[in-house]
């Protein structure tokens, strides 16, 4: 098994709150991870319509069954188990006593915010970061490579074609949580929605240029991106317009959570295929940006992240704050090093004054490197932490 980079703090926290919950993509190793760190705790998935049924109907009899050590998978499929659950553990006064795991991120927390609130450590598990994948030198050697293929544990562990678990991957788990929400009837105009959205990777987010591409309403745009975002398929990065300039876009931009999806969507298939890509800088950018929040979810480094642009089309990609101040970064596909790479960051640097502690390169190349007023990155040598 790969050791994930959350695993500690996961079993650190288990001894301190009752309530462990733990939410990621679909197959991003929730399970297998819950099953390895708690393996003395049983374990019941409410995928299964017996468990489900006996949870649904008779909660206080299900949790007098299983009233201690107890993993809970697919919980959000049972809603109503969470206000018994809080009696008790309010009862029981236990550390540890129910961990809880699902992939349907707004019915959870939902569920959580009503019932069980001050009672419960929330984790989120993506799919593998690079740290995890050098560990176990599965790290590819080429970005391309690395893009195409994604970051799911399966295509890692089990020798999955890529396009084939792509395609199942939407197929099996992204339309079934949409029809689950959404009740979608025309799942071809789903897909080309999802496309849509693929297509628009690394850009400012506007409902409306949605809306009239996929020819549905702009509610729906809304609805059907909300319930993207709670499946862990996409995130909107948010613009920083707080300080340094008032003529600021204030537009989110859209990423997708895995790389590999992005790119099957885009029929971008083949590593080799990504060098003469139209959507090769973007499509790196996600990458990039991807495994900084992925660094922090599983280190629980507990930053904020933002893109910066003003009305003159000046831009960074990404803001990394701590509450001390911010780590600046720009992102190219290239693996050649020029003086105008860092425009970006110096026009930032200008206007935020002290509050700038790094500035940073991530680029395609190699060699780190670390300069007088920069920190050059190669893309598998980032390093989230301040």
């Amino acid at each position: 098994m790969i050791q994930r980079s959350i695993y500690s703090a996961i079993e650190r926290i288990s001894k301190v709150y009752p309530v462990i919950a733990l939410t990621g993509p679909r197959q991003s190793g929730k399970t297998t991870l819950l099953k390895n760190l708690f393996s003395d705790y049983q374990y019941i998935s409410l995928e299964n319509p017996d468990e489900r049924a006996f949870a649904s109907d008779d909660p206080n009899g299900f949790l007098d069954k299983y009233d201690n050590r107890v993993i809970f998978d697919e919980v959000q499929r049972v809603p109503e188990l969470f206000s018994y659950i809080q009696t008790k553990v309010d009862n029981s006064g236990l550390m540890g006593q129910y961990i809880l795991s699902g992939s349907q991120n707004f019915l959870m927390m939902k569920s959580i915010t009503q019932s069980l609130a001050g009672r419960v450590a929330l984790f989120k598990l993506l799919p593998f970061d690079f740290g995890e994948l050098k560990s176990a030198n599965l790290l590819p050697e080429d970005y391309d490579e690395a893009i195409v293929k994604g970051s799911y544990p399966a295509l890692y562990i089990r020798d999955i074609p890529v396009s084939s678990y792509y395609s199942n991957y939407i197929e099996t788990y992204i339309e079934r949580d949409i029809n689950e929400l959404l009740n979608v009837r025309d799942l071809k105009q789903f897909r080309s929605f999802l496309k849509l959205c693929a297509g628009k990777v690394g850009q400012q987010l506007s409902l409306n240029s949605l809306s009239n591409d996929a020819g549905i309403s702009v509610p729906t745009v809304s609805s059907w991106l909300s319930i993207l975002e709670s499946s862990y398929v996409i995130y909107q990065l948010p613009p920083f317009f707080k300080n340094f300039n008032k003529r600021l876009v204030k537009s989110p931009k859209l990423y997708f959570y895995d790389t590999g999806l992005a790119s099957f969507l885009l029929g971008e298939k083949k590593a080799e295929n990504i060098a003469l890509s139209p959507f090769k800088g973007a499509l790196f950018e996600n990458f990039v940006i991807n495994e900084y929040m992925k660094q922090n979810q599983h280190l629980q480094l507990n930053q904020d992240f933002y893109y910066w642009r003003d009305s003159n089309g000046n831009e960074v990609d990404l803001m990394v704050s701590n509450g001390n101040g911010f780590d600046i970064v720009e992102i190219k596909a290239t693996k050649t090093i020029t003086n105008a790479l860092f425009k970006g960051l110096d026009n930032l640097a200008n206007v935020a004054d002290d509050t700038i502690k790094r500035k940073i390169l991530v680029y395609g190349g190699e060699d780190s490197q670390t300069r007088t007023n920069y920190q050059v990155w190669s893309w598998k040598d980032i390093k989230s932490e301040f």
